[in-house]
């Protein structure tokens, strides 16, 4: 299994256990609202490098 493999099956686990252990908004909070708060962290250069590195991935 790979890394991004395994990242993937322990988001999933924690988003399943928080679905029954919050309710559903506070769970919609959280998986929408770390993301945001990751990319909010960024400096103006790590974005944009951010930006053109996914445009390149999905112009493939």
């Amino acid at each position: 299994m790979s890394r991004n493999a395994k990242i993937a099956a322990g988001g999933v686990a924690a988003g399943l256990i928080m679905l029954i252990w919050l309710p559903w908004w506070a769970a919609l909070l959280i998986v929408l609202g770390v993301p945001a708060a990751a990319y909010l962290t960024l400096d103006p250069g790590q974005r944009r490098r951010l930006r053109r590195v996914t445009r390149k991935e999905l112009g493939r």
